[in-house]
C-alpha cells in the first residue's frame, strides 16, 4: 500500500445531533482505518467537517425562530465534541462556512464554468406555495416511475438505484409540509456530467475491488447515460454563485460539501505553516484516496466528485476506494430523528464508556448489509465478549501476576504450547492486518478477539494457580507468554478500542502511546512493576438500561382506505367496512359509526385504524382492527384524518419509537389518552400524531378525546 493515505469522511449535516447510524456508517470505520494506517507507518491525512449550507439548515432555523448561523454554530460545536468523546482521530474537522472553503468552492465552480463544464438552462422546478420556496430535489418526494417506491426523493430512488429528475416523479409532494407543489420555470446552472461519461467509464474499469453495493449504485447511474445535474439553487443561505446574473442564487449544497475534501486539506496545510503540503496527498500519484460514507451518498463520491476533479484539475488524485456502508437500523427501521428512531451520541456516552459503544458498532458494523442495534445484543456482546473474553483475560493475567510476582516475570524455556502462542500472535497480526487493509473491519475485529479466546485457553491449560505452588520459574515463564498475548491484544485492538488499549499499554510499563503495529511483537520490559488493576470494562444489566416502553409505542396505527361499506346484518348501528391497508393487504372491521356517517361519506375515505388491537367478534362477525374517532360530550363523532397519506402508512408521534406488540390488549390501549387540540389536531402527551409530514386532524370540530369504534 502507498505511504500516503488520504481519508475523506462524509460531512455531517449541521441541523441536528449525531446518532449512532452516523458513527457506524462512516466516522468509526474511517477512524479504525486511519489509526491502523498510522500504526503501519503511513502518512495519513483524514479530514471532514460540518456541512452547514442548504435548505434543511434554513428550515430548522425557521422552526426555532433564529438564524441559520446560530443553528450551524450550535451543531458544529456539538459534532466536534462528539468526535472528541469517541476519539475519532481527524487531522482536521472543520466546517463549510469558513472563508477558506468559500474561496475554494468558488474557484472550482469558476474554473468549471470557464472550461464549459457548467452551463445555463431554463428549467421547470417545484415551488411550494405553503412553504413559500423552491424545493431542492431532496425535499421533493413522490413515486418512482421505475419501481413504484412511494418514498422516492427527487434525485434518486434508494430502492432501485435509478438516477432521477424530480420532474419524473409521480404524485409529487413537498417533503417539508406534505402539500402538492406547483411547477415554475427558473434559470439555473448545470454541471455537464454527460461530458465526463467516457472518462468515468474508463476510470471505472479497474475498480473490481470496490464493494458490490458501491459498484451497483454507480453503474445504475451510468447504465442509461449520465444526466447533467443542476448546480445552483433559489435560496439565500449558502455560497454565492460567482457568475454574473446569478447573484440571487446559491451553489447547490452537494457541490459545496464534496469540495470540502480539497478545501479542508488546504486549510490543514495552512494551519501547519506549509501552504503547499496538501499536494503530497493530492498531486502525488502514489497516494491513495479513500472516502467513507453511507450508501445514499455513493454516486456523489463515485461519479460527481470525480467528474468535478477531472474538469477542475487533472493533476489531482481521484478516489482509490469508496468503502461505503449500509445503514444501522433500530428494530429494522433506519435511524430517523423525526420519528424518534435514533440513539444519539451525546445521550449514549452519558451512560456507557466510549470503547463499549465503539466495540458494538464495530462488531455489528453494516459493511455489506443493514444491521440492527438492539439493546439485548449490545448487553450480550459487552458482557460475553469485551468483559467475559477480552477483559477477563487481561484482568486475570495482570491480577494473578501482580499478586504472585509484583512485576512482569522473565521468560524461561519454551514448550510447544508456548511456541504456538507466539506463532498465534504472528498469524493474527497478518490476518487482522489483511482484513483492515481491505476495509473488512468486522473480520479484523473477530480475528483479534480469537486471540483473546486463545489467551484464555492458554492460561487455563497451563493452570498457573497450580504452577505457582510447584514450579514458580515455569509459572513465571507462562505468565511472560501471557503478557506477550496481552501486549499483542493491546496493539491489535488499538484501532478499535483506543481508550482501553492505551490503558493496557501503560500497564506494561510504557509511558507513551502505541505507535506501531509491530509493537505487538516487541520484547516485553521484564521486571516492570505491576499495580493491582481495575477492570477495563463494566458488566451491564439489561433491566437497568431499557426503560419501560411508552404505552403509545405498543400501538400499530396505520392509514386505511375505505373501499366498501355494508350494513351489519345483525345490528342497526354497525357497519361492515372493507379496508385497503396497502402492503398489509385488505381486511374487514366492524365499526359503530352508522349514526354519524353515511355509506357515501365513508366510501373512498382515508381513516386511521389500530391494526394490532386484539380482534373481537361483534354480533357474529370478526373485526380485525378498530378505527379511531374523536367524540365530544354531545356524542358527536369525528373520524381522524391522515390527509393524503397512502394506505398502510404508519402513524407516529415524534420522540416515541414504534415498537408495536403483535397483539394489543384493550386494557393497554386504554392507557393511551389522546386529546384534541385547538386546531383540531390529535395530540398525545403534548405532541401531535403524524402521518409522514402531515399532522393528523379530525374531520369535524369535536373537543374531548379519541376512542376506538
Amino acid at each position: 500500500m502507498s505511504d500516503k493515505i488520504f481519508i475523506g469522511v462524509a460531512w455531517p449535516y449541521a441541523n441536528g445531533s449525531l446518532h449512532l447510524g452516523h458513527i457506524a456508517g462512516c466516522y468509526l470505520p474511517a477512524d479504525i482505518f486511519a489509526r491502523y494506517n498510522r500504526m503501519k507507518g503511513r502518512d495519513v491525512l483524514m479530514v471532514s467537517g460540518s456541512d452547514e449550507h442548504g435548505t434543511p439548515i434554513t428550515i430548522t432555523a425557521e422552526k426555532e425562530k433564529t438564524t441559520p448561523q446560530t443553528i450551524v454554530d450550535r451543531y458544529n460545536k456539538e459534532h466536534t465534541e462528539n468526535m472528541r468523546q469517541l476519539d475519532i482521530s481527524f487531522d482536521l474537522f472543520t466546517r463549510t462556512t469558513t472563508e477558506n472553503h468559500e474561496k475554494i468552492v468558488q474557484d472550482v465552480f469558476s474554473t468549471l464554468y470557464e472550461k464549459g463544464y457548467i452551463y445555463k438552462k431554463n428549467v421547470d422546478a417545484f415551488y411550494c406555495n405553503s412553504c413559500n420556496r423552491f424545493l431542492p430535489d431532496r425535499y421533493v418526494e413522490g413515486t418512482c416511475p421505475y419501481c413504484g417506491n412511494e418514498k422516492t426523493r427527487g434525485d434518486q430512488c434508494d430502492e432501485c438505484g435509478k438516477i432521477l429528475d424530480s420532474q419524473e416523479l409521480l404524485d409529487v409532494k413537498c417533503k417539508i409540509c406534505g402539500s402538492t407543489p406547483e411547477r415554475r420555470t427558473s434559470d439555473h446552472l448545470f454541471l455537464a456530467l454527460s461530458k465526463f461519461e467516457p472518462k468515468l467509464l474508463d476510470w471505472m474499469k479497474d475498480k473490481k475491488y470496490w464493494k458490490p453495493s458501491v459498484l451497483k449504485f454507480t453503474y445504475n447511474w451510468l447504465k442509461n447515460g449520465l444526466k447533467d445535474k443542476a448546480i445552483t439553487r433559489d435560496m439565500a443561505w449558502g455560497i454565492k454563485v460567482p457568475v454574473e446574473g446569478f447573484e440571487g442564487k446559491r451553489i447547490y449544497v452537494w457541490f459545496d460539501a464534496v469540495t470540502g475534501y480539497l478545501s479542508a486539506s488546504k486549510e490543514w496545510s495552512q494551519s501547519l505553516g506549509y501552504p503547499n503540503k496538501w499536494e503530497e496527498w493530492w498531486k502525488n500519484k502514489q497516494a491513495k484516496h479513500y472516502y467513507f460514507l453511507a450508501k445514499d451518498n455513493i454516486p456523489f463520491h463515485s461519479l460527481i466528485w470525480p467528474s468535478m476533479l477531472m474538469g477542475y484539475d487533472e493533476a489531482l488524485n481521484l478516489p482509490y476506494d469508496i468503502p461505503a456502508n449500509e445503514y444501522l437500523c433500530l428494530k429494522g427501521e433506519q435511524f430517523s430523528k423525526s420519528r424518534g428512531l435514533g440513539i444519539f451520541v451525546s445521550d449514549i456516552l452519558e451512560k456507557f464508556d466510549a470503547d463499549a459503544v465503539r466495540y458494538y458498532l464495530s462488531i455489528n458494523m453494516p459493511e455489506n448489509k443493514d444491521t440492527n442495534w438492539t439493546w439485548d445484543d449490545f448487553v450480550a456482546k459487552n458482557n460475553d465478549e469485551i468483559v467475559g473474553t477480552y477483559g477477563n483475560f487481561i484482568h486475570r493475567v495482570v491480577t494473578f501476576t501482580q499478586k504472585n510476582f509484583g512485576e512482569i516475570p522473565s521468560q524461561g524455556t519454551l514448550d510447544d504450547l508456548d511456541k504456538q502462542a507466539i506463532k498465534k500472535i504472528e498469524e493474527i497480526s497478518g490476518t487482522a492486518s489483511d482484513a483492515i487493509e481491505k476495509c473488512s473491519f468486522k473480520k479484523g475485529l473477530r480475528t483479534v478477539m480469537s486471540l483473546a479466546q486463545f489467551g484464555n485457553f492458554y492460561f487455563d491449560q497451563n493452570q498457573p494457580w497450580n504452577l505457582i505452588k510447584n514450579d514458580k520459574e515455569r509459572c513465571g515463564s507462562v505468565l511472560h507468554i501471557c503478557f506477550k498475548l496481552v501486549q499483542a491484544l493491546a496493539v491489535f485492538m488499538a484501532p478499535y478500542l483506543p481508550f482501553s488499549s492505551d490503558a493496557i499499554w501503560k500497564m506494561l510499563g510504557n509511558t507513551d502511546s502505541i505507535k506501531s503495529w509491530d509493537d505487538a511483537l516487541s520484547e516485553l520490559k521484564e521486571g516492570t512493576p505491576l499495580e493491582k488493576p481495575a477492570p477495563l470494562f463494566k458488566k451491564l444489566v439489561l433491566e437497568d438500561i431499557v426503560e419501560e416502553a411508552d404505552p403509545f409505542s405498543k400501538l400499530d396505527l396505520r392509514v386505511a382506505k375505505v373501499i366498501d361499506v355494508k350494513d351489519h346484518p345483525q345490528a342497526d348501528k354497525l357497519y361492515l367496512m372493507q379496508l385497503d391497508l396497502g402492503p398489509l393487504g385488505k381486511r374487514i372491521i366492524v365499526a359503530g359509526i352508522k349514526p354519524c356517517y353515511s355509506k357515501e361519506e365513508l366510501n373512498g375515505k382515508s381513516i386511521i385504524i389500530v391494526t394490532n388491537l386484539k380482534s373481537a367478534t361483534i354480533r357474529g362477525i370478526q373485526s380485525k382492527g378498530m378505527l379511531l374517532a374523536a367524540e365530544d360530550d354531545q356524542g358527536d363523532v369525528s373520524l381522524l384524518d391522515p390527509k393524503d397519506a397512502t394506505p398502510g402508512a404508519e402513524i407516529f408521534v415524534e420522540g416515541i419509537p414504534r415498537e408495536p406488540v403483535s397483539v394489543l390488549e384493550f386494557d393497554d390501549f386504554k392507557q393511551v389518552i389522546m386529546t384534541i387540540g385547538d386546531k383540531q389536531e390529535v395530540v398525545y402527551n403534548g405532541k401531535p400524531l403524524k402521518s409522514k409530514n402531515n399532522t393528523v386532524v379530525t374531520d369535524k370540530k369535536v373537543k374531548i378525546g379519541v376512542r376506538v369504534s
